[in-house]
């Protein structure tokens, strides 16, 4: 489904067909083990349904570039043994349905470049793709705290994609409640903002029509259109009006 002029939701990912890029973010692979580890006894499910959704998505476009837009693992500081063995995986898997893939460096990958270095891919705190005029960026941070600065960072932009936020929203019929994962459209700073859902399946996400935001970027936006996800994506209207 098109959720912007020529970027299209697939799944939780976004696709931008002239440039044929898919971008996905959040997968924080890793995530279990340090629960685990914390003393919270959780199944290791999370590979396995990234996969089962990346099959998904292969089978549908045939990406030259794919985007990792931030937060790949899940450690801060270190890397575990579960996010050494699923990264490698999932970063073999994917360089085989594509030409490159970037990694665009989230606040959980502060210790990503070994991984990166091994496979030979390319880690970036920012990726521009000029025939669509679109910036993606993690979503921690505002862009004006980046080195480059926010002026330089946004000259030519007119659609910011982030993550960081892992939105989803609760529908109700009356009887029972049910939570999806979604993605966010709305303006930051006369921009274009395409939030897009984590793809992590250990939880839904954090419900836009309840919680706090936690990105810089999405507490200064407004006008949310929200898309939920299912078995398709589904426009839901404005998350005012939810």
């Amino acid at each position: 489904m098109e959720i912007s002029k020529r970027i299209e939701a697939i799944d939780l990912g976004i696709w931008l067909k002239e440039s044929k890029i898919l971008a996905v973010t959040d997968l924080q692979l890793g995530y279990e083990e340090y629960m685990n580890n914390q003393g919270v006894m959780l199944p290791r499910v999370n590979f396995k349904e990234i996969m089962e959704h990346l099959e998904k998505i292969f089978e549908k476009v045939k990406p030259e570039k794919v985007i990792i837009n931030g937060d790949l693992k899940h450690e801060f500081g270190t890397i575990s043994e579960q996010e050494w063995r699923e990264v490698m995986k999932i970063l073999a898997f994917i360089g085989g349905k594509c030409k490159e893939v970037i990694i665009v460096k989230g606040n959980h990958d502060t210790i990503i470049n070994p991984i990166a270095e091994m496979k030979k891919i390319k880690v970036v705190d920012y990726y521009k793709v000029e025939k669509e005029k679109v910036l993606f960026i993690h979503g921690h941070k505002e862009p004006v705290e980046y080195k480059k600065g926010e002026k330089e960072l946004l000259k030519g932009v007119k659609t910011i994609v982030i993550g960081h936020e892992h939105p989803a929203v609760r529908i109700s019929d009356g009887v029972k409640q049910e939570k999806y994962k979604c993605f966010l459209k709305g303006k930051y700073k006369n921009k274009e903002l395409i939030v897009l859902p984590s793809f992590n399946f250990v939880s839904m996400g954090t419900d836009v029509t309840q919680e706090k935001f936690l990105s810089p970027i999405v507490k200064k936006s407004e006008d949310f259109e929200v898309y939920a996800i299912e078995d398709k994506v589904y426009p839901m209207g404005k998350l005012s009006d939810l």
